[in-house]
C-alpha cells in the first residue's frame, strides 16, 4: 500500500496547518521549530472521520526565560473536532528528551512533517538518539498497552480503533526486545516483527476495515488478536541497557537555540 494511503494528508489541510502555525507565531512572539502530524493519521491507520493532531515544539524569546514565576510551557489550540493543535515549549521538551519520552520521540519521527527548521531538528534528533533509553520505552509501550486492553477491548463487541492501540504498543516492546533501536511511529513499519502470517492477515483485514469505517466504529471481538495480545502481555522482561547521557548537552542546544532566535 502506498504512503499517502496509510498517512492521508489533504493539501487543503496541510494549507490550514500551516497558516494556524503562523498565526500562532505572531500572535505570540514565538518560533515554531518544528510541527508534526501525531495520531492515528501518522501513525497509519486513520478512518474516514480521523480528526487532525498537530504537534509542534517551540522556542520563547529570552526576556521568557528570566521571571521569578514559572511560565506556561505549552500552547494549545483546539480549534474544531477535527483540527486540534498543540505543543511544548522548547525547555519542557528537552526536559522530556532528556527522560526520553517516547511521545516526544514520535513526533520527531512522524511520515507527516509540516514545518522544520532543519539545523535545530537535526541537531534535536540526534539529542533524541543519544538519550534513547530502552527501558523507559518499553515501560510506556507495555503500560499503554495494558492500559487500553483492559480499558476498551473487554467487551465481546468492542471499539476497532482500540486493537491498533493495543497492537501498535506491543509491537513497539517487541521492537525493543529484538534490541532494533528506537521503535519507528508508523505501524507499518512496526508489523516486520511479526512473522505468523495467519495474524498478519488478521490485521489486514482489520486494518482495511477500520479505514473504510468511522472512528467511533464497533465490532466483535477477534480471538485471534485477543490471544496474541494477552501472550505478548504476559512475556517475560528482557535486560535493557540503561542510557547515561550529560544534560549540559541539552543546556548547550538550548542556548544556541534562544540566542538564535532571539
Amino acid at each position: 500500500m502506498e504512503s499517502t494511503e496509510r498517512h492521508p494528508l489533504s493539501p487543503e489541510m496541510r494549507t490550514r496547518v500551516l497558516q494556524e502555525l503562523d498565526r500562532l507565531e505572531r500572535e505570540r512572539n514565538v518560533t515554531v521549530l518544528y510541527a508534526c502530524e501525531s495520531g492515528s493519521r501518522a501513525w497509519g491507520f486513520a478512518s474516514r472521520d480521523s480528526d487532525y493532531d498537530v504537534r509542534f515544539i517551540y522556542v520563547e524569546k529570552p526576556d521568557w526565560f528570566i521571571q521569578v514565576d514559572t511560565p506556561r510551557d505549552v500552547i494549545e489550540r483546539p480549534l474544531s473536532d477535527e483540527l486540534d493543535i498543540s505543543g511544548w515549549e522548547l525547555r519542557k521538551a528537552l526536559g522530556l528528551l532528556r527522560k526520553s519520552n517516547p511521545t516526544l520521540l514520535e513526533w520527531l519521527d512522524s511520515p507527516l512533517v509540516y514545518r522544520s527548521e532543519p539545523a535545530e531538528t537535526a541537531r534535536l534528533t540526534a539529542l533524541a538518539e543519544a538519550f534513547y533509553s530502552p527501558p523507559a520505552a518499553r515501560n510506556h509501550y507495555l503500560s499503554m498497552a495494558k492500559k487500553n486492553f483492559r480499558g476498551y477491548l473487554q467487551d465481546e463487541t468492542v471499539r476497532l480503533k482500540k486493537y491498533f492501540y493495543v497492537l501498535r504498543s506491543l509491537l513497539a516492546v517487541r521492537w525493543i526486545d529484538k534490541d532494533l533501536g528506537r521503535p519507528p511511529m508508523t505501524f507499518h513499519e512496526l508489523l516486520c516483527t511479526v512473522d505468523d502470517q495467519a495474524l498478519l492477515a488478521e490485521i489486514d483485514e482489520l486494518l482495511a476495515l477500520k479505514r473504510n469505517a468511522d472512528e467511533a466504529t464497533y465490532g466483535p471481538r477477534r480471538p485471534a488478536l485477543h490471544a496474541f495480545i494477552e501472550e505478548q502481555l504476559e512475556r517475560p522482561v528482557p535486560v535493557l541497557e540503561r542510557t547515561a547521557q550529560d544534560s549540559r548537552l541539552l543546556d548547550d542546544y538550548l542556548r544556541d537555540v534562544v540566542r538564535h532566535h532571539a
